[in-house]
């Protein structure tokens, strides 16, 4: 598995000091390094990302700040040259704190910690993960195991760490990530927000902005609007 980084420190030494300490790593791609958060939340809106690594003491925004801003959370490791910063990283659940200057030893150890935890989120992940059928898919909600019919399926609505699986005639609500819940589905569902997949058989009308379906307008997102305009023509 390869996980995508992100290096967010206005210290150009400090941000190429961790990129130097990825580089000897297998398995971890660095998607951007960034001076800011606000160009760091640009990113953020056009790649996945599963690691942050996050200077707290920035001009403008802070990073304890920016990161509780983040709607999608990736994990997080915090880096600064202040000790006073530490709890405050760990209160938002943090994977570490790295006083710098940075060792690659303590990066590493860093590291190692990510990868437990990463682990035992996916065998979590697996072990609650619907199981599929030709048509329709079981998912987990109030201790049963419920059955959703695709074709009833109108779209599906990304709740932070939850989804929202509109149907013709109720809805649900479960502990679904919209990713992972995206790649059980079919050829018949569209991802068109980082929010939302709409099953294209219910859409009743579309625009370059937003899609129909009976009375819901679902917003499309900038950076899904390229890819899904030849499968709706």
């Amino acid at each position: 598995m390869i996980y995508k980084c992100l290096i967010i420190d206005d210290e150009e030494l400090a941000r190429e000091l961790i990129e130097t300490h990825l580089n000897q790593l297998d398995n971890f791609e660095l998607v951007a390094s960034c001076a800011s958060a606000i160009e760091a939340s640009n990113i953020l809106q056009k790649k996945p990302v599963d690691l942050l690594f996050l200077d707290i003491e920035m001009p403008v925004l802070k990073g304890t700040e920016f990161f509780k801003t983040l709607l999608q959370k990736p994990k997080v490791i915090f880096t600064t040259a202040y000790r006073d910063y530490a709890l405050d990283g760990f209160e938002l659940n943090a994977i570490d704190y790295l006083l710098k200057p940075i060792t690659f030893s303590r990066f590493f150890k860093a590291i190692e910690k990510f990868k437990e935890q990463s682990s035992m989120t996916v065998k979590e992940t697996q072990s609650n993960l619907p199981t599929t059928e030709d048509g329709f898919i079981f998912v987990s909600k109030n201790r049963k195991k419920v059955k959703i019919i695709f074709d009833e399926i109108l779209y599906i609505e990304s709740l932070k760490d939850y989804i929202k699986i509109h149907l013709v005639n109720e809805s649900h609500t479960v502990k679904f990530s919209i990713s992972a819940f995206e790649k059980e589905l079919d050829a018949r569902f569209i991802r068109i927000h980082r929010s939302y997949i709409v099953n294209k058989n219910k859409i009743t009308a579309y625009t370059k902005n937003d899609i129909e379906i009976g009375k819901a307008e679902i917003p499309i997102g900038d950076n899904y609007r390229e890819n899904i305009s030849g499968r709706l023509s």
